[in-house]
């Protein structure tokens, strides 16, 4: 049978086959991104109306696209509607862009750890993934700019607010830092941004596209974290010099978004009832973060260290003593607690041993408890057995 080149390159999702084994309603899982089914909207359908039924446009219905750039205007996006494309869930514009950019060998630049899905797909079109370390406030500057004076990277993928998988929210002095080597380098940004609505500590920084002067950029974003994942809708808005070109390989794709789900989005966003929901979802997602920073002190104080994330849906544990994540997964599955490990949010996984993302929002509170403590249990296990 006669493949692409490609497929030799295709790796299958471990998150996606951690949450299939998964499924059997006693595993108490932190692995995926999922949110809270308690938080998802009542969502009305009365109004809809038939013509939504049709084909529509490519670039999405052209009020939601008037009503995403007003949103990211108010951020600090100096953007109009015509530069909005409305995707298939914010994975779509990762998957445009690899189209846009990548050949095989072409260099990109990446946080160390990065999105996983993310990766996936750059490595899938044969990028050359370069890293940029991540400190506690965002990437490592010196090392940012050492790669930009050695390499021409097609561009920088970064997700700078309440990062995924490590909680990282970056500082106002490195925004600012990025911005203006991007534009010094005149390297394209990626501004991947899903969880900015979850902020629970009152962080509110101008996206760094919004602080470029001359880099291209394309600034992506997602309902999918604060209305219904199943919507799969998605947007990204691009400078003008890239937008025509993501608009034709977006009909090459799918020719549209979800008219369906494009007429439920534009009933919430920029709406008093969408303000109200967010102020709801912060809430009940801070106690749940709350509630695991406490069980993760009692459970895991002498095992890891971590921040408490600012938002987002995840803690990111360091061990304290490395070993390699992925050889727990079996015996925790076996004593019915699911997680994701460290190492396959790397471009170099087998140099980064060590690290845990676990989920706080989808689990419910009185199996949070038990369900750390029984990960806590596997990993002095597996630390005994590696020292014995």
């Amino acid at each position: 049978m006669a493949f692409s080149e490609r497929v030799t390159r295709l790796k299958s999702s471990l998150i996606r086959e951690i949450l299939a084994a998964a499924q059997r309603p006693q595993v108490m899982s932190f692995a995926g991104g999922l949110p809270s089914e308690a938080m998802l909207p009542v969502l009305e359908w009365e109004d809809l109306p038939v013509a939504f039924g049709q084909y529509g446009m490519s670039e999405g219905e052209p009020a939601l696209r008037e009503a995403l750039a007003a949103e990211a205007r108010a951020l600090g996006i100096d953007c109009q509607a015509s530069q909005v494309l409305v995707v298939s869930g914010s994975q779509q514009t990762l998957d445009l862009a690899a189209k846009l950019h990548i050949d095989t060998g072409t260099e990109i630049l990446l946080e160390g750890p990065t999105y996983l899905a993310a990766l996936q797909i750059f490595q899938l079109f044969g990028a050359d993934c370069l890293t940029i370390p991540q400190e506690h406030d965002g990437p490592d500057l010196l090392q940012l700019r050492a790669r930009l004076e050695k390499h021409k990277p097609a561009f920088i993928y970064l997700i700078p607010t309440f990062q995924n998988p490590s909680a990282v929210c970056y500082s106002e002095t490195k925004r600012a830092a990025i911005a203006a080597l991007l534009d010094e380098f005149g390297v394209t940004l990626i501004e991947d941004e899903p969880y900015r609505e979850l902020s629970y500590d009152g962080v509110n920084a101008i996206p760094i596209a919004g602080r470029l002067q001359r880099a291209s950029w394309i600034y992506t974003g997602t309902v999918s974290k604060t209305l219904a994942p199943g919507l799969r809708v998605g947007y990204l808005i691009a400078s003008p010099d890239l937008f025509p070109h993501l608009l034709k390989l977006k009909q090459s794709a799918d020719l549209h978004t979800n008219r369906i789900g494009q007429w439920q989005a534009l009933q919430w966003i920029g709406t008093e009832k969408y303000r109200q929901h967010l102020v709801q979802l912060r809430d009940f997602y801070r106690v749940r973060r709350d509630a695991f920073q406490q069980a993760l002190e009692r459970h895991f104080g002498e095992l890891a260290d971590w921040q408490v994330p600012q938002g987002g849906l995840f803690f990111w544990l360091t061990l304290k003593q490395p070993l390699d994540t992925r050889t727990l997964l079996a015996e925790a599955l076996n004593r019915d607690v699911a997680f994701m490990p460290g190492e396959p949010f790397f471009a170099e996984p087998e140099r980064n041993p060590g690290n845990l993302r676990l989920n706080f929002s989808h689990i419910a509170p009185e199996r949070l408890d038990e369900g750390l403590k029984r990960l806590a249990a596997v990993i002095r296990h597996a630390q005994a057995a590696q020292a014995a």
